[in-house]
C-alpha cells in the first residue's frame, strides 16, 4: 500500500504493479503530488514563458530590432499563462493516472492514516471509513510550504509558491522572502516577466547552499537585469497595505510593494499519519528517517520523497520509490548515493550540479582536481550571445575519475548529463576528453574542461 501519489509514491507503485504485486494507492488530491500539481510541472512551465521573455529582451545583441516603435512587443497575459500552466499540470496528472490504472494499480482518492505497522485507516472522499491491511507501506505524503506566522498567506497579495498561480496579472513589484532555490527561481522567472523583483536574503549571497561560483554568476545577472538583492536582511513581518504589501525587516527597515511570495522552506506531511502508532521514527524537523533502501526503522515500512527530507528533488523522489519497491520485492538494487545526484535550479541562466562540490574537496572530503572553463571563450555561447556561465568538472586526484561537475548557463539541466553519466558510471576525464562533440557545441567546453584534467601517465 502507498500513500501519497507524487513521484515517490506513483513510480513505486508502477514497479510494483509491473512486478505483478497487488497495489492500493492512496492519494487526497490528484495524481502526482505536488510536484506535478503545485510545484515541478508548473512553476517550470512558468519559467519557460519567462526565459523566452528574458530571450527577446537580449535579442538586440543577436541584430533583431523592434521595428514599431519604442513600445515592447511582447507582453505577458498573466491569466492566459496561468490557464496554461495549471492546464499541463492537470494534463500531466491525468496522464499518469491513466497509466497507474492500466498497469492494474487500485487508486482511492481520500486520507490514510497508520493504526500498526500493516493498518491503514482510510477515510475516501465519500466520506466512508474503513482500514485496509498491507503486508508493505509506502509514505510519500510530500511537504507543503512554511509559513511566517507574521505574515499569513492570503493568495492575493501574500503568497506562496503554491497560490502563484491564482494571480490575474504580473505583480508590478514583487517581494521576494528566501533566497534559496524556490526564492531565487520565482524572482527569476517573475523578472523576466516584467516585475520589479526586491529579494530579501538572511544569508550573505544568493543561494548560500549552492556552488559560491554559480551563486555569484547569478547576482551578477540580477544586478544588471534590476533585481533588488538585500543580503544580511532577516523579514519579521508581511502585512497588508492599502493597495499592496509592507515587510518589515528585523532591523526596523521595510520593504514596501505589490505582492509578496513567501519561500522559506516547506514541512513534511507527517503530523497526524499515525507514525507514532506503527512506532516509525521521525527526525526533530518531522521528517521520515530513512536508509538507502527507503526503509524506515519498522521493516515493512519505507518511505519516499520529500516527507524523508533527503534531497527535495522529484527525480530522489521517483529513485527513492523504484528502490523501495525493488528491495520489497527482492530484486537487484543499488542504495541511493546523495552523492551522484544530478539537479538544477531553473533561473535564467540555469545551475546544473552532479556529484561532490568544489567545497567538498576543499575541506578535504575528496581529493580532487578542479577545472573551470567560462562559457565566453565557447564558440556556440558567442553564436548564442551568451555573456553568463561556465563549465567546471571535479576529477579524483591520479586516477582522474570525474566525481562531479557544475555547470551555469542555457540548459544547464541538459549539459549536465555526460558529466552526470560519468560520475555513475565512474569515467574518467580521458573518456569524457576522448569521445566526439559536435563543433560548435556547448558541450564542446565539457570536453575541453576533460582535456585540461588530463595527466600524463
Amino acid at each position: 500500500m502507498i500513500l501519497g501519489a507524487g513521484p515517490g509514491g506513483y513510480e513505486a507503485a508502477q514497479v510494483a504493479a509491473s512486478s505483478g504485486a497487488d497495489v492500493t494507492l492512496i492519494e487526497r488530491n490528484s495524481i502526482g503530488g505536488s510536484a506535478v500539481l503545485t510545484d515541478v510541472v508548473p512553476s517550470k512551465t512558468l519559467i519557460a514563458t519567462a526565459d523566452m521573455m528574458t530571450r527577446f529582451s537580449d535579442a538586440g545583441r543577436l541584430g533583431i530590432e523592434n521595428t514599431k516603435g519604442k513600445a515592447p512587443i511582447l507582453q505577458v497575459d498573466m491569466k492566459r499563462l496561468n490557464a496554461r500552466v495549471l492546464e499541463l499540470a492537470q494534463q500531466q496528472s491525468a496522464d499518469i493516472k491513466r497509466a497507474l490504472s492500466a498497469a492494474g494499480v487500485k487508486i482511492v482518492q481520500g486520507t490514510g492514516k497508520l493504526l500498526d505497522r500493516h493498518t491503514v485507516e482510510v477515510t475516501d472522499e465519500a466520506g466512508l471509513t474503513y482500514n485496509l491491511h498491507a503486508d508493505f507501506i509506502l509514505l510519500s505524503v510530500g511537504t507543503h510550504p512554511r509559513e511566517m506566522a507574521t505574515g499569513r498567506p492570503d493568495g492575493e497579495r501574500i503568497l506562496t509558491w503554491t497560490q502563484l498561480y491564482n494571480l490575474q496579472e504580473v505583480p508590478k513589484e514583487l517581494i521576494v522572502i528566501g533566497s534559496g532555490v524556490t526564492g531565487a527561481e520565482f524572482a527569476s522567472a517573475y523578472e523576466g516577466l516584467g516585475s520589479q523583483v526586491t529579494l530579501i536574503s538572511s544569508r550573505d549571497r544568493v543561494l548560500p547552499g549552492e556552488d559560491e561560483d554559480a551563486a555569484r554568476v547569478l547576482e551578477d545577472v540580477f544586478e544588471r537585469r534590476g533585481v533588488r538583492v538585500m543580503p544580511r536582511s532577516r523579514a519579521s513581518a508581511v502585512e497588508r497595505s492599502e493597495d499592496g504589501v509592507v515587510v518589515t525587516l528585523s532591523d526596523g527597515r521595510k520593504v514596501a510593494g505589490t505582492h509578496c511570495l513567501v519561500a522559506i522552506g516547506s514541512i513534511p506531511n507527517t503530523e497526524g499519519l499515525g507514525l507514532d502508532a506503527a512506532g516509525v521514527e521521525v527526525s526533530d524537523s518531522g521528517h521520515v528517517v530513512v536508509d538507502g533502501v527507503s526503509r524506515t526503522c519498522v521493516n515493512n515500512i519505507y518511505a519516499a520523497g520529500d516527507c524523508t527530507g533527503v534531497y527535495p528533488l522529484a527525480s530522489v523522489a521517483a529513485m527513492q520509490g523504484r528502490i523501495a519497491m525493488a528491495h520489497i520485492l527482492g530484486d537487484a538494487v543499488k542504495p541511493l548515493r546523495t552523492d551522484r545526484v544530478a539537479g538544477n535550479i531553473f533561473t535564467t541562466p540555469e545551475i546544473a550540479t552532479v556529484g561532490v562540490s568544489e567545497k567538498d574537496i576543499e575541506e578535504g572530503l575528496y581529493r580532487g582536481d578542479t577545472v573551470m572553463l567560462s562559457l565566453t571563450t565557447n564558440p556556440r555561447a558567442k553564436m548564442m550571445a551568451v555573456s553568463d556561465g561556465f563549465v567546471k568538472v571535479f576529477a579524483r586526484k591520479h586516477s582522474g575519475t570525474v566525481i562531479g561537475g557544475v555547470v551555469v548557463g542555457p540548459r544547464a539541466s541538459e549539459l549536465i548529463f555526460p558529466i552526470s553519466l560519468a560520475v555513475e558510471k565512474k569515467l574518467t576525464v580521458d573518456d569524457l576528453a576522448e569521445t566526439f562533440t559536435v563543433y560548435p557545441s556547448l558541450s564542446g567546453s565539457v570536453s575541453e574542461a576533460a582535456r585540461k584534467l588530463h595527466t600524463r601517465g
